[in-house]
């Protein structure tokens, strides 16, 4: 029998690349990116998975051209408000203390059930480690600002780079991480499949 993770990480990376590919503009990507974090969920929630976070931007994305900037807090905008349409239980962690932070997600601050409920989807904009960790109040640790978020099993990766990016460290220290080499708009259903399977091989000893 496949194991199944209880919770998942994505990191869909891959979208200005994909883009550049295409012969469109680097911000025309991450419209692209809705549609296959749909797919993503509705497989997720076939399977019973318990919580699903999807990396949406960083802090250090922030600093990327402006065009660029406000497509992907525009498709951040769009992902949230579709998913609140859903049976899902909504949050969005990030530093709500920034202009960066788009004000149209200040109401999913607080975890929403919306529809049923039942799979909790937490959705990364505006992350960095050291605002989680407690970095920018100069007392890190003190409070762990995505207390509320449960421990990461399975991390899978499009774009093909090999690392985490500032991923929730605390939560993902035992996760196993999957790479799928393909840009994220270019997800199949193949990919997910592809992962879960991997994941039900590894020895899951967590230290032990």
């Amino acid at each position: 029998m496949t194991r199944i993770p209880k919770h998942i990480g994505i990191i869909p990376d891959g979208n200005r690349r994909w883009a550049a590919r295409k012969g469109l503009a680097k911000q025309d990507g991450y419209n692209h990116g809705i549609s296959p974090g749909m797919n993503l969920f509705h497989m997720c929630q076939s399977l019973g998975i318990c919580e699903l976070t999807f990396y949406g931007f960083t802090v250090d994305n922030t600093k990327r051209p402006s065009l660029q900037r406000l497509a992907f807090s525009d498709a951040c905008v769009r992902a949230v408000n579709i998913l609140s349409k859903e049976n899902a239980e909504l949050l969005v962690l990030g530093n709500t203390k920034s202009a960066m932070f788009p004000k149209e997600l200040l109401p999913y601050t607080t975890r929403h059930v919306f529809g049923t409920g039942g799979i909790k989807v937490n959705f990364l904009v505006n992350y960095s480690f050291e605002w989680d960790l407690g970095f920018h109040r100069g007392c890190p640790g003190s409070v762990l600002q995505s207390a509320s978020v449960s421990r990461v099993d399975l991390i899978i990766r499009w774009g093909g780079r090999r690392r985490l990016s500032g991923f929730l460290p605390i939560q993902s220290v035992y996760a196993d991480i999957y790479v799928v080499d393909d840009y994220w708009p270019d997800f199949t259903s193949d990919h997910f499949r592809a992962a879960i399977e991997w994941y039900s091989r590894q020895d899951i000893t967590l230290g032990g």
